[in-house]
């Protein structure tokens, strides 16, 4: 005997409708089927998830259905006419109405999620600044940002994707600042994602960025409200994701990973010194290990001779080429500071700072390692803690073995053949059809006001007025 097929149109009768989602929540231990049966000899039924609806709501519901029937003042509600439309909404959250004898249903927002309360982004702390940043709620992160821009220029458009999850994002911007070419593109982007699942923000990023083989990030991510607004008044588009709290901000510029919370905060004057100070210490990160071995292998004339006579010295019984033992210091670092991430937070710093000391001085004491390699590996580790923008740590800290394999098999040569691939790349990568280096390469008529350093504000708007 072939099976039923069950109707998608919702029925009069209360018993076929909670036959047909029955059929459909089959094994959905969580669904709430929950029949009231009324002094009249009618009945209502309420279908429900319990752990995503308020309590205090359904039981004025239930007794307004009690009683009236009439809960319009009680809550905002839908008429909805098909079974497999109340199905979506019962699994966000609403909860679905039938009555007897009535041939559509009633669905009613009572959503009551559990959420984690507004904090400060442990991995974008500032000292001056707000100290609020995104949750994992979606109506909470765009309240965020309306608090800050209360214009009606400030738009979002909702989008929803993954076939399974069926998950809700926002694309923000403020119309008439963004480029109207760069929105279109956005929404062409969005548009071709196909997918199953979309738990994160990260998800949508890999489908709709430029160059997917590019270790370079060319849509930069965020928890922090004001970064966004900042962003949206700059002409960036944000994206925001319902169960995320990292929004994406587009185009992203290779300069924007260098640019801190806080920089808005500060005086300009500081403000330019530490950027500077950050690009040099992102220099030193990539280069410091590979131009030391380039130098101390193929190129000793360079050294002050005083210096390289004490590097000499304390080679002495090292069984391992320079190129050999900065590798395994560089791969040693790595690993202890991956595990102090892994590891409890209550341990996990001790454990790093700890054993990258002990392990340290125990390989030198025991001649497998110079103490200038130890020196030299802890430096470049310290130099890469100083990106503001973790996402663009990562590529200096992937590229660091390859230019140091290169400094030890072609010295300097080796690294500016490295560095020259490095340069090629970015001069070609593009975010969303904005170069890379953007506007320093190509460069652009105010590339100086906020780029490496900072202008005073009011230099700024004067400059603005003039245009």
């Amino acid at each position: 005997m072939e099976p039923r097929v069950l109707e998608d149109d919702v029925n009069e009768s209360i018993t076929v409708n909670s036959e047909a989602l029955h059929h459909i929540f089959e094994h959905c231990a969580d669904i709430v089927f929950r029949p009231l049966n009324l002094t009249d000899r009618s009945h209502i039924l309420l279908v429900y998830i319990e752990e995503m609806t308020d309590s205090t709501k359904l039981e004025q519901i239930i007794s307004a259905c009690m009683i009236s029937r009439d809960f319009n003042r009680l809550t905002q509600y839908q008429v909805v006419h098909r079974i497999s439309e109340i199905a979506a909404k019962v699994l966000k959250g609403s909860t679905a109405i039938f009555i007897d004898g009535i041939p559509y249903a009633y669905s009613a927002d009572l959503t009551a999620f559990h959420q984690r309360a507004i904090s400060e982004p442990s991995n974008e702390a500032s000292i001056r600044g707000p100290r609020e940043g995104f949750t994992e709620d979606l109506k909470t992160n765009l309240s965020l940002i309306r608090r800050k821009i209360s214009h009606l220029n400030l738009k979002f458009e909702l989008f929803q994707a993954g076939e399974l999850t069926q998950t809700e994002y926002v694309v923000a911007y403020i119309d008439g600042i963004i480029k109207p070419e760069l929105l279109e593109e956005v929404r062409r982007r969005l548009q071709t994602i196909r997918t199953n699942q979309l738990l994160d923000s990260s998800y949508i990023e890999e489908y709709i960025e430029d160059r997917t083989f590019s270790l370079f990030p060319q849509i930069q991510n965020t928890e922090r409200p004001d970064t966004v607004a900042a962003s949206l008044l700059a002409g960036k588009a944000a994206i925001i994701v319902d169960g995320s709290p990292n929004a994406l901000l587009l185009p992203m510029t290779f300069w924007a990973g260098f640019q801190a919370a806080e920089d808005h905060y500060e005086r300009f004057l500081y403000v330019s010194a530490v950027r500077l100070l950050r690009l040099m210490l992102a220099i030193m990160s990539g280069l410091l290990p590979s131009v030391y071995v380039a130098l101390t292998t193929f190129h000793p004339q360079m050294i002050p001779l005083a210096l390289m006579l004490s590097i000499s010295a304390s080679r002495e019984g090292i069984p391992f080429p320079t190129v050999i033992e900065t590798l395994l210091m560089e791969l040693m670092f790595e690993g202890l500071r991956e595990a102090g991430l892994r590891l409890p937070k209550a341990i996990g710093s001790a454990v790093s700072i700890v054993g990258a000391l002990v392990i340290g001085e125990a390989a030198v004491q025991a001649g497998f390692i110079s103490a200038p390699i130890v020196m030299i590996v802890a430096g470049t580790g310290i130099a890469s803690f100083a990106f503001p923008s973790y996402s663009l740590a990562l590529p200096f800290r992937i590229l660091r073995f390859p230019l140091l394999i290169l400094g030890g098999c072609l010295g300097l040569y080796g690294v500016a053949i490295g560095l020259l691939f490095i340069i090629i790349h970015l001069v070609t990568l593009k975010s969303f059809g904005v170069p890379y280096l953007k506007p320093v390469a190509p460069i652009g008529k105010n590339f100086w006001k906020d780029t490496i350093i900072r202008l005073n504000k009011r230099f700024v708007s004067s400059s603005q007025r003039n245009q």
